[in-house]
């Protein structure tokens, strides 16, 4: 009797330590969840179950803290949540609930779109805007057109049109005696994604921006007539000839582009890469179409089936977009396989507690600088998915999505306790 009350005083112990490390994070008060769910979770050894969870051997340890956070969240019963956990350095799944549920990914599309990019782009890619003319130099005229040939940088800015007016200024030209063109032709007519919301703060979606709007030839005739350049001709749209000579040439690296794409979460930068990705195809002019049809064909190299999932766009905005906590899960163990991938992506991650969007979230001492994951927020939406070190120098990645919670402090503080229950010894 002796040995069983100093068990059980041991055994209470022991929770009440790991109750609060963990319940350091607020969350709503606890609600019990049905009995049925829990045949969802990932199974623990019959002879551990009744066992405290830092007693159980790695990784059944962390399977049981996760079991009783989503168990007795209250989320459970009010909002749809998938998660999946993935230990890279055992190569094994550690956790699962509902991984396979296609649910509303949010900004975490970003991440499927940056990691099909880089496998498809590489890391050395250029976004470029260049400056071309036809025709002959006499007299300080130029007998011919200029055009302005859009790539959809996000980063153009007015620096990169003040070269462009120093290259025309470079010929001796101050006259122009034909028309200014903006060559749209990367891309199609489509200034809004599939499944937008007309009343959101959308982006532009025009090959041809300077600082973000949609005013480039505006600017650009401004900046001209400034510097004494007289034009004689049309400002027009059109397709540039093959036998244009090259004049300036303006590029951002990919790596500028993810930087600000994934830590800040900006939607244009990553509607830009996707289009990217689109013009790849070799379409002229590219479409969404051409891009969702190079991401069906990574997933299917990654052994699931496209048809299961939604990619409407590459930010995240589209209300069509559905995806799962598996597939984002292949995809971040695609991306650690391929160093190529990796050490392009892992840079632009948000950090927990330093940067981005998760700079003041999860600033405890398992889970701040550890964790790097990209957030995803919409009405109704949130997600989080990326990768951490635990505590015996394991990597992991995970993913977790959560759609229906109508406040966003809930489902936050929910994936905060899961990374730091992953981090903690």
């Amino acid at each position: 009797m002796k040995t069983f009350f100093t068990f059980l005083l041991a055994f209470i112990a022991t929770i009440s330590i790991q109750s609060q490390s963990l319940d350091s994070i607020p969350v709503e008060p606890d609600s019990v969840c049905p009995a049925t769910v829990q045949a969802d979770f990932v199974s623990l050894p019959a002879d551990s179950v009744s066992l405290p969870s830092d007693s159980l051997p790695w990784p059944a340890n962390v399977r049981a803290r996760l079991s009783h956070i989503i168990s007795t969240s209250p989320l459970l019963a009010k909002s749809n949540i998938g998660i999946m956990v993935y230990d890279l350095t055992a190569d094994n799944t550690i956790f699962r609930y509902n991984e396979r549920k296609t649910l509303r990914p949010a900004s975490t599309m970003k991440l499927i779109t940056a990691i099909t990019a880089i496998d498809r782009l590489g890391g050395s890619y250029q976004f470029r805007t260049s400056l071309r003319y036809t025709g002959t130099i006499s007299d300080n005229v130029l007998n011919g057109d200029v055009y302005c040939v859009g790539g959809f940088d996000p980063r153009f800015n007015s620096d990169d049109l003040t070269a462009f007016v120093e290259g025309i200024r470079s010929l001796g030209v101050d006259t122009i005696r034909g028309s200014l063109v903006a060559d749209k032709m990367m891309k199609d007519d489509d200034r809004l994604g599939w499944g937008w919301c007309w009343d959101d703060d959308n982006p532009v979606l025009s090959p041809l921006l300077i600082s973000r709007k949609d005013n480039f030839m505006e600017k650009f005739v401004s900046e001209l007539v400034d510097a004494g350049i007289i034009i004689t001709g049309d400002i027009i749209e059109g397709d540039t000839p093959s036998d244009a000579y090259e004049l300036v040439d303006r590029t951002h690296s990919i790596d500028q582009i993810l930087m600000r794409m994934m830590k800040d979460s900006d939607n244009l930068y990553a509607e830009s890469l996707f289009y990217q990705l689109a013009a790849s195809s070799g379409s002229r002019p590219a479409s969404a179409q051409d891009a969702r049809n190079i991401i069906k064909s990574l997933v299917r190299k990654l052994g699931l089936n496209p048809s299961d999932y939604v990619f409407a766009d590459g930010s995240g905005l589209s209300l069509y977009n559905y995806a799962t906590a598996e597939l984002e899960v292949e995809m971040l163990k695609y991306a650690y396989s391929n160093s190529n991938i990796y050490l392009h992506l892992y840079p632009s991650l948000p950090i927990a507690g330093s940067d981005g969007t998760l700079k003041r979230r999860m600033r405890n001492a398992f889970t701040a600088d550890n964790v790097r994951a990209k957030t995803g927020t919409l009405n109704a939406v949130q997600s989080l998915a990326g990768y951490l070190t635990t505590a015996n120098n394991h990597t992991l990645c995970f993913a977790i999505i959560n759609n229906g919670s109508l406040k966003d402090s809930p489902a936050r503080a929910l994936q905060d306790k899961i990374c730091l229950s992953l981090s903690m010894p």
